[in-house]
């Protein structure tokens, strides 16, 4: 996340009514012309339409071009994440009996042509599909994504307002705050399923919060410390699929070997133990058994001066 991205997103938000009106329909506060443009007859008729529209003017923002890609997508491949956290909010808006996930939008939509618009500057994805397809995010219920919309938009005017050569500190701690208490709330949810992407989205927010918080500290803001939070409660990693169950491996690995290297030490002492004192007892045993035997010479000679002095005296 930086600026750049952040601007794009909330100008977009904007362009859009935070609500439906009378009619049940979004409306374009602005940029209609250039919404437009990505539907059929260059009409926007249908909230799906109007939606769409939106998802993909945004892939065309920061895919769409290579040096935009080089200065923002590439440096931050999680911009896909906050697209769907976008796209995920405006359809739960919309009273439907098919909005309980993003699979009818991908079926009608994203797995057309527009979609597969190739990406000449990155070889790992080919086209705007396969990194949708990559977030596994599609069967998630859309109201658990969208219920971190607003902790997401918080962020983001945390970036936008934010000038390193003249910072507000003041003003970047209350926003910083407040940040934290909705991603806080996001955190204490116990109607999440412990694998759901949500918790994958809730520390991509986590990351880009403490990566902020890095540049404002080389800024003149140490009077004004941003506050810290913790980790999502449950397992999270980053944007990849088949990238997250190695990293998984590899902890459960990393777990493993550091419980069996402390189970060996823990042996190795007590071994040590044991042998340190079979070592001094073996010594104690030797010197006891020294001194025994002598003592059996000295019995054995006063004897034999005995017996001496008796023949002498006979």
């Amino acid at each position: 996340m930086n600026k750049q991205v952040c601007n794009t997103l909330i100008s977009t938000s904007n362009s859009f009514s935070n609500s439906l009106d009378s009619t049940k329909n979004y409306r374009f506060n602005m940029n209609e012309g250039i919404f437009s443009n990505y539907c059929t007859s260059n009409n926007c008729s249908t909230n799906h339409e109007k939606i769409n529209a939106g998802c993909l003017y945004l892939f065309d923002s920061f895919f769409g071009s290579s040096s935009v890609f080089k200065s923002v997508a590439k440096s931050n491949i999680n911009v896909v994440e906050y697209i769907m956290i976008w796209l995920s909010k405006m359809l739960n808006q919309i009273d439907n009996k098919e909005k309980q996930s993003l699979n009818f939008l991908y079926n009608i939509y994203i797995n057309n042509e527009n979609y597969k618009k190739p990406i000449s500057s990155f070889t790992k994805y080919k086209d705007y599909k396969e990194l949708i397809d990559e977030t596994n995010m599609m069967k998630m219920d859309i109201k658990d994504i969208s219920k971190l919309y607003d902790a997401f938009i918080t962020l983001c005017m945390l970036y936008t307002e934010f000038n390193e050569k003249t910072p507000d500190c003041n003003k970047c701690s209350e926003r910083a705050d407040e940040f934290v208490k909705k991603y806080n709330k996001l955190n204490n949810y116990s109607d999440i399923a412990n694998d759901s992407p949500y918790y994958r989205l809730l520390s991509t927010l986590s990351n880009d919060y403490n990566n902020f918080k890095k540049n404002y500290n080389d800024v003149k803001c140490s009077n004004s410390p941003l506050p810290t939070i913790e980790k999502p409660k449950n397992y999270v990693q980053s944007f990849g699929g088949d990238h997250e169950q190695t990293v998984q491996i590899l902890e459960q690995i990393s777990e493993d070997a550091s419980s069996s290297s402390s189970i060996s030490k823990n042996l190795f002492i007590v071994l040590s133990i044991f042998g340190a004192i079979g070592f001094f007892l073996g010594i104690s045993y030797k010197y006891s058994l020294f001194g025994f035997r002598k003592r059996f010479q000295k019995q054995k000679l006063r004897e034999k001066l005995k017996n001496i002095k008796k023949r002498m005296n006979q």
